[in-house]
């Protein structure tokens, strides 16, 4: 980006082509750790080239902190009226509300979005040209307290074990919270409810090998301290944090792949951050790139569905 002018509280830039108002640059967005809005598009602006490959054909929902974290937050779906004309759009045919939603396929698009106070990527499983098809499947650990993401990365560990077995190209990563995420990236040949029936049935399977670690009770009172085995996050226009997304955490904390000898001895998941993230990646490299190897998910289905 380049600096063209400066107004108090607001400067125009020029982003690949395009040009940006960006406001209130200097406003606090993480107080704990002093991270700013403009720190924050800085990440983003650093970022992109591996984060928007993995969200650029996919339809985006927004979930805003105009006053960062410790303010007010709200999830907006349409795409805001005052968009600028570049910014791709996708009207979802099967909306009621005729909702029609941002489409975050460049760096300009994504800089307006994080301007906008959105601190986290949240993107469809599917695509514009196939929104009925998911491209990745996931299951989401989520531990119940006292468990936390330790037995979350234990809980990875087995799934991770399934999948291995069944010859499956898969990502672990933290959610940048207590969770751990494990992505099935997918040929996009299934419907959202036969994907769903498949990562239901192998969460089963491990619910019952595992009762005493492992649950599927969708109710938070009656998990008992276990981790809870997520699969209706596969549904059609559900979002998740998406890889290498901020998180509004206290500390700032990144969803960021793991290496499996990492789920095998475990990480500490609050230690990534938005400000070592890009030092890691110095020293491991981009370990989303698993997502470009695309499974058959006609196996796993033929054995848990």
């Amino acid at each position: 980006m380049h600096k063209s002018s400066v107004k108090r509280q607001e400067v125009s830039v020029g982003v690949a082509g395009q040009t940006l108002t960006l406001t209130n640059l200097e406003k606090v967005y993480f107080p704990e750790c002093g991270i700013s809005k403009g720190e924050l598009i800085q990440y983003y602006t650093e970022m992109a080239p591996y984060i928007l490959p993995q969200i650029e054909k996919s339809p985006f929902t927004m979930v805003r902190y105009p006053e960062g974290i410790g303010g007010a937050s709200f999830y907006q779906k349409e795409c805001p009226a005052q968009a600028p004309p570049w910014v791709e759009r996708f009207r979802d045919p099967h909306s009621r509300q005729g909702l029609t939603y941002v489409v975050c396929d460049r760096l300009p698009t994504l800089i307006y979005l994080i301007n906008l106070g959105c601190i986290e990527i949240h993107a469809w499983a599917s695509t514009r040209e196939r929104p009925d098809y998911p491209g990745w499947a996931v299951f989401d650990l989520d531990p119940d307290p006292p468990s936390g993401s330790a037995e979350a990365l234990r809980v990875a560990l087995w799934l991770g074990e399934i999948l291995l077995e069944l010859n499956l190209k898969f990502l672990v990563k933290t959610s940048g919270a207590s969770g751990v995420h494990i992505l099935l990236p997918l040929v996009p040949r299934y419907p959202y409810a036969q994907v769903r029936k498949g990562i239901e049935g192998v969460c089963r399977f491990l619910a019952e090998q595992r009762p005493a670690e492992c649950t599927l009770e969708r109710s938070v009172k009656k998990r008992e301290g276990k981790v809870y085995l997520d699969y209706l996050q596969n549904g059609r226009g559900r979002t998740m944090a998406g890889i290498y997304s901020v998180r509004p955490t206290p500390l700032a904390t990144v969803s960021a792949p793991l290496r499996w000898e990492e789920v095998v001895t475990g990480v500490r998941t609050e230690d990534f951050t938005l400000r070592n993230i890009r030092e890691r990646m110095a020293r491991v490299g981009d370990l989303s790139r698993v997502m470009e190897d695309k499974n058959d998910f006609t196996p796993l289905l033929h054995y848990f569905a």
